[in-house]
């Protein structure tokens, strides 16, 4: 074992060498191969130590496994005696302690020899550098002199092309001048033939009889005619008055020539309608572009237009047009039937201009020139036609009878008209028309009918108000030919407003269409909405005014019936009968004025919710317009309240004198006093509050019936407090006893049960203090200073109560009261 020890590091080679460092280089990884490479050795040599001392299973000198396979734990003797001498449990250590110091020496070798070899490439490196910046120098230096000859030969060559440019255009207006003059030889000689003598063409160069040459023969013509025409100008501006002409030769130029230019320009035209009949566009666009040549070609296009079936035999398609609108009942043929008749026509119209469009659009140079002429002519003469035929405007003076349609007739008539020609403009501006205004075209046939358009307005609203207000008062008569309070009812009626209001949008409707601008339309609004005020207005205060002569009639029936004291007892029943009879005429004039002031107030409403719907924004362009509206609804609508509130005012005085009718012919001076047979008192109410009560209820059903909001409250609180002055008046006529005074108290306690359903406080506030009042004729006379005393501010009206006792002057009331009132 010791010989292979000493021999193995011999044995190990020099592993290291250059090759080894270079790349990924690990020192790491380095010393772990070299272990690895030295471990299977070691490995083989443990292995042969421990296969020399076991036998057959069995370990020398007491080992740990016997021969049978047991184990036993040696003792420490024999683990003495089997130690020896020390084995090294890494034996080789030594030799690779030797191998790591190899290594290191080598590794410092490989080290000097790189560093050495850097040196070496450093000087290597920086003597190439040298040399490379050298080349660098002397190639830059080249380059400068590159750049240098670059410039100049650049410069050269702008030179050369400035040069070139130079010379061709100086060829090029050579050529040209060269042309010109050619041309102008060529024009003079032409001139010359031209100037022979008046009317002698035929010696002309063949150019001006060659059909094949008809476009350059156009062309030259035209020069030879603007040459001449100027020249002539010019002679005569230059030349003062007397003096001799002496470019008078081509006087006789421009007469040839004109009137060559005019058997071209026929026979061109000629040429072209022969094509237009066979539909040649090829032939006709040839024409065409010829003709442009003859004043912008306006011949050919006048021409053209001119041949269209439409224009050759006017009168027939006007006749035709107007049937086909009106039909054979002329302007009574009916609103739809009309518009329904304008819709065909000016479909027809723009059918009819689309198909030649699209011929015109293959043949005319310009063919959104031709199309203009083509338009207004149409629009012109058609359209016009048409509309002169159909819009009759209506006299001021003497207006259509509403029968034939009136003048709302004329006016929905151009509405309609006004209407479809604008839809008309729209489909005609999309075919093409240049800069034909066709939109104005249109507009300037509606003008005079728009000038006057809001006088015809307020006459068609008046004349429908006439009619309507005729209409109402036959239907009135036919009804009940005697009964004039039936008659205002039926005027005033929930349906007649609303229909004010459509007539009124129906007008609106046509300002809106027929207004050019907002501040115009503004203008014409605040017109028509003016006639509906005045409309509504006039209808309910008449109205108003008519049922409120019925509350005059009964209260002229009532007071008829007035008798006095001494009369017999037939003419008092035969009275008190009449009586009963104006006093149902009372109530019932009474419930037609109420229910008459409800539909003015449904109207009303109808009237403020149009207006803010419909009207107000309509008004916002113009300044002051819609505070004007206002002020004239609001004037209207305070009218309207005024013949209300007056009439309001006389149906109390009529419920008022109705219940001091009651109260005259039912209380009795018994009510309020002892019976004198000795039978006890009746402490239920009298009969004459019980008949006021029940007539007052049906007064009130009527009135939360048909008034409501302040109109209701406003009627019951001066009801209630004419009520309040009635009784009292009625109470003053008679003596209490305390027994009285109890049947007193039910009676103004079943009063004020009546008025609380007025919800008015000051009404309920008199009311209790009369309940409190006829405590002065129930209690004692000793007790009264103390009642009093607890009531001041009632003392005044309770000393004229006070009065009233049937004891005032047995019990020396007024004595005892005497210093209370003190």
């Amino acid at each position: 074992m010791a010989s292979r020890k000493s021999s193995k590091p011999s044995a190990l080679p020099i592993i290291l060498n250059l090759d080894d460092f270079k790349g990924d280089f690990s020192f790491d990884k380095l010393f772990g191969d070299l272990v690895n490479n030295l471990l299977p050795s070691f490995q083989e040599e443990s292995l042969d130590l421990l296969s020399d001392g076991v036998i057959g299973g069995q370990l020398h000198s007491d080992g740990l496994v016997t021969g049978g396979g047991h184990s036993r734990m040696p003792s420490e003797s024999n683990l003495k005696l089997t130690q020896g001498p020390a084995i090294p449990f890494f034996p080789e250590v030594d030799a690779l302690l030797n191998l790591f110091k190899d290594s290191c020496k080598e590794l410092g070798d490989l080290s000097n020899q790189i560093d050495g070899k850097l040196h070496n490439l450093k000087k290597d490196v920086s003597v190439q550098d040298s040399k490379h910046r050298k080349t660098l120098a002397q190639l830059e230096k080249g380059v400068d002199g590159l750049f240098q000859s670059f410039a100049r030969l650049d410069s050269r060559i702008s030179s050369v092309g400035q040069t070139a440019a130079k010379i061709g255009d100086h060829l090029q207006s050579a050529d040209s001048q060269r042309e010109t003059a050619s041309q102008t030889i060529d024009l003079i000689k032409y001139l010359m033939e031209f100037n022979s003598s008046p009317g002698d063409l035929m010696e002309l160069s063949p150019l001006f009889s060659d059909d094949s040459r008809v476009a350059e023969a156009a062309s030259v013509a035209q020069k030879l005619r603007s040459f001449a025409e100027d020249d002539i100008g010019m002679h005569d501006m230059n030349v003062p008055d007397g003096t001799a002409n002496a470019s008078r030769g081509l006087e006789v130029a421009v007469i040839n020539l004109q009137e060559y230019c005019n058997e071209l320009e026929n026979r061109l035209l000629a040429r072209f309608d022969a094509a237009s009949q066979k539909k040649d566009l090829l032939t006709m666009a040839e024409c065409a572009k010829i003709l442009s040549q003859f004043n912008r070609g306006s011949s050919a296009m006048q021409h053209y237009v001119n041949t269209r079936k439409m224009f050759i035999d006017v009168e027939e398609v006007v006749n035709s047009d107007v049937k086909l609108v009106l039909g054979d009942q002329g302007l009574q043929t009916g609103l739809s039937n009309i518009s329904r008749g304008l819709s065909t026509l000016f479909r027809e119209i723009t059918g009819t201009i689309r198909k030649d469009s699209s011929i015109i659009t293959e043949v005319f140079p310009s063919p959104s020139d031709v199309m203009s002429i083509l338009v207004q002519r149409v629009i012109e003469q058609r359209v016009t036609t048409l509309l002169d035929k159909l819009l009759v405007k209506p006299s001021l003076v003497n207006l259509p009878p509403l029968v034939e349609g009136g003048v709302l007739l004329y006016l929905r008539i151009v509405a309609v008209s006004y209407d479809k020609a604008q839809e008309l403009s729209k489909d005609l501006r999309t075919l093409g028309c240049g800069d034909l205004d066709i939109e104005g075209l249109i507009e300037s046939l509606f003008i005079a009918h728009k000038d006057e358009y809001p006088e015809h307005e307020q006459a068609s609203l008046r004349q429908l108000y006439r009619a309507k207000m005729e209409e109402l008062h036959a239907e009135a008569l036919q009804s009940d030919p005697r009964s004039k309070a039936n008659s205002s009812q039926q005027q005033i009626s929930v349906n007649i407003v609303p229909e004010f209001v459509r007539w009124n949008e129906d007008a609106i409707s046509r300002c809106i269409l027929l207004s050019s601008d907002p501040h115009r339309l503004a203008a014409n609004v605040k017109i028509v909405f003016a006639c509906l005020l005045d409309q509504v207005s006039r209808y309910l205060t008449d109205g108003l005014e008519r049922v409120k002569e019925s509350l005059n009639e009964a209260a002229a029936l009532r007071d008829k019936f007035i008798i006095g004291t001494s009369v017999s007892r037939r003419v008092a029943a035969a009275a008190a009968s009449a009586a009963e009879a104006a006093a149902l005429a009372g109530e019932n004039s009474f419930k037609l004025f109420v229910v008459a002031v409800q539909h003015c107030s449904s109207s009303i409403a109808i009237l403020q919710q149009y207006f803010s719907n419909t009207i107000s924004r309509l008004l916002l362009p113009m300044d002051g317009a819609h505070a004007a509206c206002c002020e004239e609804m609001g004037n209207s609508v305070s009218s309207v309240e005024n013949a209300a509130y007056k009439g309001l005012i006389q149906c109390i005085e009529t419920v008022m004198a109705e219940v001091e009718r009651l109260l005259s012919s039912e209380q009795k001076a018994s009510d309020y006093r002892t019976p004198d047979d000795g039978s006890l008192p009746d402490y239920r109410p009298t009969t004459a509050c019980i008949r006021v009560v029940d007539y007052l209820s049906r007064v009130l059903d009527v009135i939360f019936t048909s008034l409501e909001g302040l109109n209701k409250q406003s009627f019951l609180t001066e009801l209630g407090n004419r009520l309040h002055k009635g009784l009292l008046s009625n109470w003053q006529k008679f003596t209490f006893s305390p027994s009285g005074g109890l049947r007193l108290k039910r009676d103004i306690t079943e009063y004020g049960e009546y008025v609380r359903c007025f919800n008015a406080p000051t009404v309920d506030e008199k009311f209790e203090l009369l309940g409190i009042m006829a405590n002065v004729f129930i209690v004692a006379p000793e007790s009264l200073s103390s009642l009093l005393e607890g009531t001041p501010n009632m003392r005044k009206d309770a000393m004229k109560f006070i009065q009233l006792r049937d004891d005032y002057k047995s019990a020396k009331i007024s004595s005892r009261l005497s210093t209370v009132m003190a």
